[in-house]
Protein backbone atom coordinates (compact mmCIF):
# COMPACT_ATOMS: atom_id res chain seq x y z
CA UNK A 1 0.00 0.00 0.00
CA UNK A 2 1.35 3.27 -1.06
CA UNK A 3 2.32 5.35 2.07
CA UNK A 4 -0.05 7.91 3.33
CA UNK A 5 -2.59 6.86 1.75
CA UNK A 6 -5.46 5.57 3.48
CA UNK A 7 -8.02 3.47 1.49
CA UNK A 8 -12.13 4.50 1.38
CA UNK A 9 -14.34 2.17 3.03
CA UNK A 10 -15.88 2.93 -0.20
CA UNK A 11 -15.60 4.60 -3.35
CA UNK A 12 -18.80 6.58 -5.10
CA UNK A 13 -18.81 6.21 -8.82
CA UNK A 14 -19.28 9.94 -9.10
CA UNK A 15 -18.33 12.75 -6.37
CA UNK A 16 -17.66 16.32 -6.59
CA UNK A 17 -13.86 17.77 -5.78
CA UNK A 18 -14.74 20.98 -3.63
CA UNK A 19 -12.80 23.61 -6.04
CA UNK A 20 -10.02 25.51 -3.78
CA UNK A 21 -11.69 28.81 -4.30
CA UNK A 22 -15.19 28.34 -4.24
CA UNK A 23 -14.94 25.41 -1.15
CA UNK A 24 -12.97 25.40 2.14
CA UNK A 25 -10.24 23.21 2.87
CA UNK A 26 -12.23 21.71 5.56
CA UNK A 27 -14.92 20.71 2.99
CA UNK A 28 -15.87 16.65 3.32
CA UNK A 29 -15.99 14.33 0.54
CA UNK A 30 -17.40 10.84 0.53
CA UNK A 31 -14.80 9.40 -1.76
CA UNK A 32 -11.70 11.13 -1.89
CA UNK A 33 -9.96 12.35 1.92
CA UNK A 34 -9.02 15.89 2.01
CA UNK A 35 -5.38 15.18 1.22
CA UNK A 36 -6.48 13.02 -2.08
CA UNK A 37 -9.07 16.56 -3.16
CA UNK A 38 -6.34 18.81 -3.05
CA UNK A 39 -4.07 16.45 -4.90
CA UNK A 40 -6.75 16.65 -7.84
CA UNK A 41 -6.82 19.87 -7.51
CA UNK A 42 -3.02 20.55 -7.49
CA UNK A 43 -2.87 19.08 -10.96
CA UNK A 44 -5.85 21.46 -12.27
CA UNK A 45 -3.85 23.98 -10.68
CA UNK A 46 -0.47 23.00 -12.05
CA UNK A 47 -1.84 22.45 -15.44
CA UNK A 48 -4.94 25.72 -16.02
CA UNK A 49 -5.12 24.54 -19.59
CA UNK A 50 -7.01 20.99 -18.54
CA UNK A 51 -9.72 23.09 -16.84
CA UNK A 52 -9.46 25.77 -19.90
CA UNK A 53 -10.07 22.61 -22.37
CA UNK A 54 -12.98 21.46 -20.31
CA UNK A 55 -14.76 24.67 -20.76
CA UNK A 56 -13.94 25.15 -24.43
CA UNK A 57 -15.77 21.32 -25.06
CA UNK A 58 -18.77 22.37 -22.94
CA UNK A 59 -19.23 25.24 -24.66
CA UNK A 60 -19.73 22.95 -27.95
CA UNK A 61 -21.72 20.50 -26.24
CA UNK A 62 -19.18 18.02 -25.27
CA UNK A 63 -18.04 15.83 -22.36
CA UNK A 64 -14.36 16.10 -21.89
CA UNK A 65 -12.56 14.20 -18.52
CA UNK A 66 -9.27 14.09 -17.64
CA UNK A 67 -8.82 10.05 -17.33
CA UNK A 68 -6.16 7.03 -16.99
CA UNK A 69 -2.53 7.61 -16.30
CA UNK A 70 -3.31 11.13 -15.35
CA UNK A 71 -5.66 11.05 -12.70
CA UNK A 72 -3.89 8.34 -10.87
CA UNK A 73 -0.79 9.89 -10.88
CA UNK A 74 -2.21 12.92 -9.50
CA UNK A 75 -3.48 11.30 -7.04
CA UNK A 76 -0.01 9.31 -6.07
CA UNK A 77 1.53 13.38 -6.00
CA UNK A 78 3.09 12.72 -8.98
CA UNK A 79 2.66 15.51 -11.69
CA UNK A 80 4.04 14.64 -15.53
CA UNK A 81 4.04 16.94 -18.70
CA UNK A 82 1.52 14.27 -20.24
CA UNK A 83 -2.05 14.85 -19.91
CA UNK A 84 -4.79 12.00 -21.04
CA UNK A 85 -8.47 13.14 -21.97
CA UNK A 86 -11.64 11.23 -22.60
CA UNK A 87 -14.54 13.10 -24.90
CA UNK A 88 -17.95 11.90 -26.46
CA UNK A 89 -16.88 14.59 -29.34
CA UNK A 90 -16.16 12.53 -32.53
CA UNK A 91 -12.05 12.78 -33.70
CA UNK A 92 -13.24 14.91 -36.62
CA UNK A 93 -14.88 16.85 -33.84
CA UNK A 94 -11.91 17.14 -31.65
CA UNK A 95 -9.91 18.29 -34.80
CA UNK A 96 -12.36 21.76 -34.59
CA UNK A 97 -11.87 22.31 -30.89
CA UNK A 98 -8.19 21.97 -30.82
CA UNK A 99 -7.65 24.28 -34.01
CA UNK A 100 -6.27 27.32 -33.13
CA UNK A 101 -5.88 26.42 -29.55
CA UNK A 102 -3.20 23.85 -29.59
CA UNK A 103 -0.09 24.60 -30.67
CA UNK A 104 0.65 22.14 -32.61
CA UNK A 105 -1.76 19.02 -33.10
CA UNK A 106 -0.96 15.79 -34.87
CA UNK A 107 -3.43 13.23 -35.97
CA UNK A 108 -1.43 10.05 -36.47
CA UNK A 109 -3.58 8.14 -33.75
CA UNK A 110 -7.03 9.45 -35.58
CA UNK A 111 -8.39 5.95 -36.74
CA UNK A 112 -8.30 4.92 -33.17
CA UNK A 113 -9.97 8.35 -31.72
CA UNK A 114 -7.13 9.83 -30.44
CA UNK A 115 -5.98 13.57 -31.31
CA UNK A 116 -2.49 14.86 -30.32
CA UNK A 117 -2.00 18.63 -28.92
CA UNK A 118 0.96 20.04 -27.63
CA UNK A 119 0.36 23.53 -25.17
CA UNK A 120 2.71 25.10 -23.62
CA UNK A 121 5.51 22.36 -22.37
CA UNK A 122 2.39 20.30 -22.28
CA UNK A 123 2.00 16.62 -24.40
CA UNK A 124 -2.24 16.21 -24.13
CA UNK A 125 -4.10 13.26 -25.97
CA UNK A 126 -7.51 13.86 -26.25
CA UNK A 127 -9.17 9.87 -27.08
CA UNK A 128 -13.14 9.67 -27.79
CA UNK A 129 -14.51 7.01 -25.70
CA UNK A 130 -14.04 3.99 -27.40
CA UNK A 131 -13.80 0.35 -26.66
CA UNK A 132 -11.38 -2.26 -28.61
CA UNK A 133 -10.93 -5.95 -28.74
CA UNK A 134 -9.05 -8.62 -30.72
CA UNK A 135 -10.22 -11.29 -33.28
CA UNK A 136 -9.03 -14.63 -32.49
CA UNK A 137 -6.61 -14.68 -35.77
CA UNK A 138 -5.86 -10.82 -36.01
CA UNK A 139 -2.84 -8.29 -34.31
CA UNK A 140 -4.69 -5.59 -35.17
CA UNK A 141 -7.25 -4.46 -32.43
CA UNK A 142 -11.02 -3.23 -34.05
CA UNK A 143 -11.96 -0.05 -32.32
CA UNK A 144 -15.64 0.65 -31.53
CA UNK A 145 -16.87 4.72 -30.39
CA UNK A 146 -18.82 4.60 -27.57
CA UNK A 147 -21.21 7.84 -26.16
CA UNK A 148 -20.86 6.98 -22.08
CA UNK A 149 -17.60 7.44 -20.25
CA UNK A 150 -19.24 4.69 -17.84
CA UNK A 151 -18.59 2.76 -21.36
CA UNK A 152 -15.01 3.87 -21.78
CA UNK A 153 -13.93 3.55 -18.62
CA UNK A 154 -15.14 -0.02 -18.43
CA UNK A 155 -12.31 -0.75 -21.51
CA UNK A 156 -9.57 -0.09 -19.21
CA UNK A 157 -6.98 -2.09 -18.29
CA UNK A 158 -6.70 -1.56 -14.68
CA UNK A 159 -9.23 0.55 -11.63
CA UNK A 160 -6.31 2.36 -11.18
CA UNK A 161 -6.62 3.88 -14.78
CA UNK A 162 -9.97 3.39 -14.64
CA UNK A 163 -10.84 6.71 -12.36
CA UNK A 164 -11.23 10.53 -14.43
CA UNK A 165 -12.46 13.63 -13.08
CA UNK A 166 -15.19 15.29 -15.29
CA UNK A 167 -14.26 19.03 -15.94
CA UNK A 168 -14.72 21.58 -15.91
CA UNK A 169 -17.02 21.01 -13.13
CA UNK A 170 -14.35 18.80 -11.47
CA UNK A 171 -16.35 15.58 -10.64
CA UNK A 172 -14.71 12.85 -9.74
CA UNK A 173 -15.75 9.71 -11.44
CA UNK A 174 -14.88 6.06 -10.28
CA UNK A 175 -17.43 3.01 -10.92
CA UNK A 176 -14.98 0.62 -10.44
CA UNK A 177 -13.33 1.31 -6.92
CA UNK A 178 -9.85 2.39 -8.49
CA UNK A 179 -9.62 4.99 -5.57
CA UNK A 180 -9.87 2.19 -2.93
CA UNK A 181 -7.24 -0.05 -5.08
CA UNK A 182 -4.90 2.58 -5.64
CA UNK A 183 -4.70 2.98 -1.89
CA UNK A 184 -4.07 -0.38 -1.59
CA UNK A 185 -1.52 -0.78 -4.18
CA UNK A 186 -3.35 -3.24 -5.92
CA UNK A 187 -3.66 -3.80 -9.78
CA UNK A 188 -7.29 -5.36 -10.77
CA UNK A 189 -9.33 -5.11 -14.03
CA UNK A 190 -12.46 -3.16 -14.34
CA UNK A 191 -14.61 -6.57 -15.18
CA UNK A 192 -13.50 -9.94 -14.93
CA UNK A 193 -9.52 -10.42 -16.18
CA UNK A 194 -10.56 -13.17 -18.62
CA UNK A 195 -12.86 -10.60 -20.11
CA UNK A 196 -10.14 -8.03 -20.42
CA UNK A 197 -6.85 -9.94 -21.55
CA UNK A 198 -8.83 -11.60 -24.27
CA UNK A 199 -10.10 -8.07 -25.52
CA UNK A 200 -6.53 -7.28 -25.31
CA UNK A 201 -4.21 -9.89 -24.52
CA UNK A 202 -1.44 -6.81 -24.22
CA UNK A 203 -2.87 -5.94 -20.68
CA UNK A 204 -1.34 -8.83 -19.51
CA UNK A 205 2.13 -7.41 -20.08
CA UNK A 206 0.46 -3.91 -18.85
CA UNK A 207 0.16 -5.93 -15.18
CA UNK A 208 3.93 -6.83 -14.97
CA UNK A 209 4.98 -3.45 -16.37
CA UNK A 210 2.49 -1.83 -13.74
CA UNK A 211 3.84 -3.86 -10.95
CA UNK A 212 7.45 -3.01 -12.11
CA UNK A 213 6.72 0.99 -12.49
CA UNK A 214 3.91 1.42 -9.32
CA UNK A 215 5.51 -1.19 -6.78
CA UNK A 216 2.09 -2.35 -6.65
CA UNK A 217 0.71 -6.20 -6.15
CA UNK A 218 -1.21 -8.31 -8.50
CA UNK A 219 -4.54 -9.44 -7.86
CA UNK A 220 -4.35 -13.56 -7.36
CA UNK A 221 -7.42 -13.74 -9.90
CA UNK A 222 -5.36 -11.18 -12.49
CA UNK A 223 -2.21 -13.52 -12.04
CA UNK A 224 -4.46 -17.31 -12.40
CA UNK A 225 -5.64 -15.46 -15.54
CA UNK A 226 -2.19 -14.20 -16.90
CA UNK A 227 -0.81 -17.76 -16.32
CA UNK A 228 -4.21 -19.24 -18.50
CA UNK A 229 -3.81 -16.98 -21.16
CA UNK A 230 -0.57 -16.64 -21.45
CA UNK A 231 -0.54 -18.30 -25.36
CA UNK A 232 -2.99 -15.14 -26.28
CA UNK A 233 -0.12 -13.01 -26.12
CA UNK A 234 0.60 -14.31 -29.36
CA UNK A 235 -2.01 -12.54 -31.14
CA UNK A 236 -0.27 -9.33 -30.58
CA UNK A 237 2.65 -7.62 -32.46
CA UNK A 238 6.20 -7.63 -31.38
CA UNK A 239 6.63 -3.71 -31.59
CA UNK A 240 3.84 -3.63 -29.08
CA UNK A 241 4.99 -6.32 -26.95
CA UNK A 242 8.73 -4.62 -27.47
CA UNK A 243 7.24 -1.11 -26.28
CA UNK A 244 5.82 -2.78 -23.18
CA UNK A 245 9.38 -4.70 -22.34
CA UNK A 246 10.82 -1.41 -22.87
CA UNK A 247 8.93 0.51 -20.23
CA UNK A 248 9.32 -2.59 -17.61
CA UNK A 249 13.09 -2.64 -17.89
CA UNK A 250 12.86 1.18 -17.49
CA UNK A 251 11.04 1.05 -14.16
CA UNK A 252 11.97 1.32 -10.82
CA UNK A 253 11.40 -2.12 -10.06
CA UNK A 254 11.83 -4.18 -12.78
CA UNK A 255 12.82 -7.37 -11.43
CA UNK A 256 9.04 -7.35 -10.22
CA UNK A 257 8.05 -7.55 -13.42
CA UNK A 258 9.96 -9.93 -15.14
CA UNK A 259 9.20 -12.51 -11.98
CA UNK A 260 5.55 -11.88 -12.87
CA UNK A 261 6.20 -12.63 -16.05
CA UNK A 262 8.30 -15.40 -15.59
CA UNK A 263 6.07 -17.28 -13.20
CA UNK A 264 3.14 -16.61 -15.67
CA UNK A 265 4.49 -17.92 -18.55
CA UNK A 266 4.24 -15.09 -20.38
CA UNK A 267 8.00 -14.96 -20.69
CA UNK A 268 8.26 -18.01 -22.21
CA UNK A 269 6.67 -16.55 -25.31
CA UNK A 270 7.96 -12.97 -25.67
CA UNK A 271 11.63 -13.16 -24.38
CA UNK A 272 11.72 -17.11 -24.03
CA UNK A 273 15.61 -16.73 -23.32
CA UNK A 274 14.61 -15.20 -19.94
CA UNK A 275 13.05 -18.07 -17.81
CA UNK A 276 15.47 -21.13 -19.81
CA UNK A 277 17.96 -19.22 -17.26
CA UNK A 278 16.56 -21.76 -14.73
CA UNK A 279 19.18 -24.14 -14.96
CA UNK A 280 18.36 -27.60 -13.06
CA UNK A 281 20.86 -28.16 -10.17
CA UNK A 282 22.35 -30.77 -8.65
CA UNK A 283 24.52 -31.79 -5.58
CA UNK A 284 27.32 -33.53 -7.97
CA UNK A 285 27.55 -30.38 -10.43
CA UNK A 286 27.05 -26.87 -8.51
CA UNK A 287 27.15 -23.64 -10.19
CA UNK A 288 25.20 -20.17 -9.32
CA UNK A 289 21.82 -19.69 -10.30
CA UNK A 290 22.21 -18.47 -13.48
CA UNK A 291 18.33 -16.55 -13.41
CA UNK A 292 18.63 -15.20 -9.83
CA UNK A 293 22.25 -13.98 -11.29
CA UNK A 294 21.17 -12.11 -14.12
CA UNK A 295 18.32 -10.44 -12.18
CA UNK A 296 20.97 -9.37 -9.64
CA UNK A 297 22.99 -8.02 -12.37
CA UNK A 298 20.55 -6.31 -13.86
CA UNK A 299 19.95 -4.48 -10.50
CA UNK A 300 23.37 -3.72 -9.79
CA UNK A 301 23.88 -2.06 -13.56
CA UNK A 302 20.80 -0.13 -12.59
CA UNK A 303 22.58 1.29 -9.06
CA UNK A 304 25.11 2.38 -11.79
CA UNK A 305 23.67 4.54 -13.82
CA UNK A 306 23.79 7.30 -11.72
CA UNK A 307 27.76 7.19 -12.26
CA UNK A 308 29.60 7.71 -15.47
CA UNK A 309 28.13 8.83 -18.94
CA UNK A 310 24.35 9.33 -19.35
CA UNK A 311 23.38 12.06 -16.02
CA UNK A 312 21.97 8.83 -13.93
CA UNK A 313 18.81 8.49 -16.72
CA UNK A 314 17.29 4.89 -17.24
CA UNK A 315 19.85 3.33 -19.84
CA UNK A 316 18.07 0.32 -21.74
CA UNK A 317 20.98 -0.57 -23.71
CA UNK A 318 22.81 -1.35 -20.58
CA UNK A 319 19.67 -2.72 -19.19
CA UNK A 320 19.11 -5.03 -21.75
CA UNK A 321 22.60 -6.36 -21.91
CA UNK A 322 22.44 -6.82 -18.05
CA UNK A 323 19.49 -8.98 -18.53
CA UNK A 324 20.49 -10.96 -21.40
CA UNK A 325 24.56 -10.95 -20.67
CA UNK A 326 24.43 -15.15 -19.44
CA UNK A 327 21.55 -16.02 -21.76
CA UNK A 328 24.61 -18.13 -23.57
CA UNK A 329 24.99 -20.26 -20.65
CA UNK A 330 22.33 -23.19 -21.31
CA UNK A 331 23.62 -23.74 -24.15
CA UNK A 332 27.02 -24.10 -23.31
CA UNK A 333 26.83 -26.16 -19.99
CA UNK A 334 29.16 -28.70 -19.70
CA UNK A 335 29.51 -31.08 -16.75
CA UNK A 336 33.17 -31.58 -15.66
CA UNK A 337 35.07 -34.31 -14.00
CA UNK A 338 35.41 -34.17 -10.50
CA UNK A 339 32.20 -31.71 -10.71
CA UNK A 340 32.63 -28.95 -11.95
CA UNK A 341 30.59 -27.00 -14.54
CA UNK A 342 31.62 -24.71 -17.47
CA UNK A 343 30.32 -22.39 -19.86
CA UNK A 344 33.23 -21.92 -22.09
CA UNK A 345 32.53 -19.15 -24.69
CA UNK A 346 28.94 -18.69 -24.06
CA UNK A 347 29.15 -14.79 -24.48
CA UNK A 348 29.68 -15.56 -27.97
CA UNK A 349 26.67 -17.84 -28.28
CA UNK A 350 24.89 -15.32 -26.08
CA UNK A 351 25.63 -12.49 -28.72
CA UNK A 352 24.34 -14.68 -31.36
CA UNK A 353 21.11 -15.45 -29.32
CA UNK A 354 20.78 -11.51 -28.62
CA UNK A 355 20.63 -10.64 -31.64
CA UNK A 356 18.10 -12.93 -32.45
CA UNK A 357 15.51 -12.23 -29.88
CA UNK A 358 16.11 -8.70 -30.73
CA UNK A 359 15.68 -8.77 -34.15
CA UNK A 360 12.51 -10.50 -33.66
CA UNK A 361 11.25 -8.05 -31.16
CA UNK A 362 11.71 -5.60 -33.36
CA UNK A 363 14.31 -3.07 -32.12
CA UNK A 364 16.84 -0.57 -33.87
CA UNK A 365 19.48 -2.04 -35.75
CA UNK A 366 21.87 0.38 -33.54
CA UNK A 367 20.47 -1.47 -30.73
CA UNK A 368 21.20 -4.70 -31.26
CA UNK A 369 24.65 -3.96 -32.34
CA UNK A 370 24.82 -2.26 -29.09
CA UNK A 371 23.76 -4.62 -26.53
CA UNK A 372 25.19 -7.92 -28.46
CA UNK A 373 28.50 -6.06 -28.32
CA UNK A 374 27.90 -5.80 -24.64
CA UNK A 375 26.78 -9.08 -24.28
CA UNK A 376 29.84 -10.52 -26.34
CA UNK A 377 32.21 -8.31 -24.14
CA UNK A 378 30.87 -8.84 -20.87
CA UNK A 379 34.27 -11.79 -20.14
CA UNK A 380 36.66 -9.89 -21.84
CA UNK A 381 38.13 -7.45 -18.44
CA UNK A 382 38.45 -11.46 -17.06
CA UNK A 383 40.63 -12.71 -19.99
CA UNK A 384 43.14 -10.29 -18.62
CA UNK A 385 44.56 -12.42 -15.46
CA UNK A 386 44.93 -10.56 -12.05
CA UNK A 387 45.46 -7.20 -13.45
CA UNK A 388 48.70 -7.44 -15.05
CA UNK A 389 47.55 -4.96 -17.62
CA UNK A 390 49.84 -3.82 -20.28
CA UNK A 391 49.38 -0.85 -22.18
CA UNK A 392 48.96 -2.88 -25.39
CA UNK A 393 46.28 -5.08 -23.58
CA UNK A 394 44.38 -1.61 -22.11
CA UNK A 395 44.31 -0.09 -25.94
CA UNK A 396 42.82 -3.35 -27.18
CA UNK A 397 40.41 -3.05 -24.43
CA UNK A 398 39.47 0.53 -25.46
CA UNK A 399 39.40 -0.08 -28.93
CA UNK A 400 37.31 -3.28 -28.75
CA UNK A 401 34.26 -1.45 -26.59
CA UNK A 402 34.43 1.55 -28.39
CA UNK A 403 31.90 4.24 -27.61
CA UNK A 404 30.51 1.54 -25.50
CA UNK A 405 32.98 1.65 -22.92
CA UNK A 406 31.69 3.52 -19.98
CA UNK A 407 28.43 0.87 -19.95
CA UNK A 408 30.95 -1.97 -20.38
CA UNK A 409 32.60 -0.64 -17.36
CA UNK A 410 29.30 -0.86 -15.69
CA UNK A 411 28.01 -4.22 -16.84
CA UNK A 412 31.69 -5.53 -15.49
CA UNK A 413 31.04 -4.69 -12.63
CA UNK A 414 27.71 -5.13 -11.82
CA UNK A 415 28.10 -9.23 -12.94
CA UNK A 416 30.13 -9.81 -9.27
CA UNK A 417 27.56 -11.03 -7.65
CA UNK A 418 29.55 -13.60 -5.15
CA UNK A 419 28.85 -13.33 -1.54
CA UNK A 420 32.63 -13.71 -1.17
CA UNK A 421 33.20 -9.96 0.54
CA UNK A 422 37.02 -10.57 0.16
CA UNK A 423 36.72 -11.94 -3.98
CA UNK A 424 34.18 -9.33 -4.33
CA UNK A 425 36.71 -6.74 -3.21
CA UNK A 426 39.88 -7.97 -4.90
CA UNK A 427 37.73 -7.35 -8.39
CA UNK A 428 36.78 -4.48 -7.44
CA UNK A 429 40.51 -3.03 -7.26
CA UNK A 430 41.11 -5.33 -9.70
CA UNK A 431 38.77 -3.06 -12.02
CA UNK A 432 39.64 0.28 -10.19
CA UNK A 433 43.05 -0.27 -11.60
CA UNK A 434 42.02 -1.11 -15.31
CA UNK A 435 39.76 2.13 -15.37
CA UNK A 436 43.09 4.13 -13.67
CA UNK A 437 45.42 2.82 -16.48
CA UNK A 438 42.95 3.72 -18.85
CA UNK A 439 43.12 7.15 -17.57
CA UNK A 440 46.72 7.22 -17.67
CA UNK A 441 46.57 6.40 -21.08
CA UNK A 442 44.29 8.78 -22.34
CA UNK A 443 46.20 11.55 -20.83
CA UNK A 444 49.46 10.16 -22.80
CA UNK A 445 47.85 8.70 -25.79
CA UNK A 446 44.20 9.40 -27.91
CA UNK A 447 42.37 6.31 -27.04
CA UNK A 448 39.02 7.17 -28.08
CA UNK A 449 39.51 6.77 -31.59
CA UNK A 450 42.34 4.50 -31.72
CA UNK A 451 43.96 4.48 -35.59
CA UNK A 452 47.35 3.88 -37.48
CA UNK A 453 49.82 6.44 -37.39
CA UNK A 454 49.35 6.55 -41.63
CA UNK A 455 46.38 6.89 -43.36
CA UNK A 456 44.78 4.99 -46.93
CA UNK A 457 46.06 7.25 -48.82
CA UNK A 458 49.47 7.81 -47.51
CA UNK A 459 49.60 3.82 -47.28
CA UNK A 460 49.17 3.80 -50.62
CA UNK A 461 51.52 6.52 -51.85
CA UNK A 462 54.55 5.37 -49.83
CA UNK A 463 53.89 1.53 -51.58
CA UNK A 464 52.63 3.07 -54.85
CA UNK A 465 49.44 0.90 -54.36
CA UNK A 466 45.68 1.36 -55.79
CA UNK A 467 42.96 0.58 -53.74
CA UNK A 468 42.32 -2.83 -52.98
CA UNK A 469 42.78 -5.88 -50.16
CA UNK A 470 46.86 -5.15 -49.64
CA UNK A 471 46.23 -1.25 -48.58
CA UNK A 472 43.46 -3.01 -46.18
CA UNK A 473 46.15 -5.85 -45.10
CA UNK A 474 49.03 -2.82 -44.96
CA UNK A 475 46.45 -0.56 -42.82
CA UNK A 476 45.52 -3.64 -40.42
CA UNK A 477 49.67 -4.69 -39.74
CA UNK A 478 49.74 -0.50 -38.64
CA UNK A 479 46.87 -1.14 -36.21
CA UNK A 480 48.19 -3.86 -34.68
CA UNK A 481 51.66 -2.02 -34.40
CA UNK A 482 49.73 1.36 -33.14
CA UNK A 483 47.91 -1.01 -30.26
CA UNK A 484 51.19 -3.38 -29.53
CA UNK A 485 53.75 -0.17 -28.93
CA UNK A 486 51.57 2.93 -28.93
CA UNK A 487 51.70 5.80 -31.04
CA UNK A 488 55.15 6.11 -33.23
CA UNK A 489 55.35 8.86 -35.32
CA UNK A 490 54.68 9.09 -38.97
CA UNK A 491 58.53 8.54 -39.47
CA UNK A 492 58.64 5.54 -37.58
CA UNK A 493 55.35 4.13 -39.07
CA UNK A 494 56.53 4.90 -42.87
CA UNK A 495 59.94 2.59 -41.75
CA UNK A 496 57.82 0.01 -40.09
CA UNK A 497 55.60 -0.70 -42.81
CA UNK A 498 58.24 -0.57 -45.56
CA UNK A 499 60.33 -3.28 -43.91
CA UNK A 500 56.99 -5.24 -43.41
CA UNK A 501 56.57 -4.76 -47.15
CA UNK A 502 59.89 -5.95 -48.14
CA UNK A 503 59.63 -8.72 -45.78
CA UNK A 504 56.29 -9.92 -47.05
CA UNK A 505 56.81 -9.38 -50.67
CA UNK A 506 60.56 -11.01 -50.34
Amino acid sequence: MPSGFPAPESAPAASVVPSAAAVPAAADDAALSETQAEQVREILRAYPVAVELGERFREAGFALALVGGSVRDALLGRLGNDLDFTTDARPKEILKLVKGWGEAIWDVGIAFGTVGVRKHDLQIEITTYRSELYDRNSRKPEVTFGDTIEEDLVRRDFTVNAMAVALPEVVFVDPHRGLADLAEGVLRTPGTPEASFSDDPLRMLRAARFAAQLDFEVAPEVVTAMTDMADRIDIVSAERIQGELNKLLLSLHPRKGLTLLVDTGLAARVLPELPALKLELDEHHRHKDVYEHSLTVLEQAIALEATGEGEGRPDLTLRLAALLHDIGKPRTRRFEQGGGVSFHHHELVGAKMTKKRLRELKYSNELIADVSRLVELHLRFHGYGGGEWTDSAVRRYVRDAGPLLDRLHKLTRSDCTTRNKKKAAALSRTYDGLEERIAQLKGQEELDAIRPDLNGDQIMALLGLKPGREVGEAYKFLMELRLEQGPLGEEAAQTALKEWWSARNA
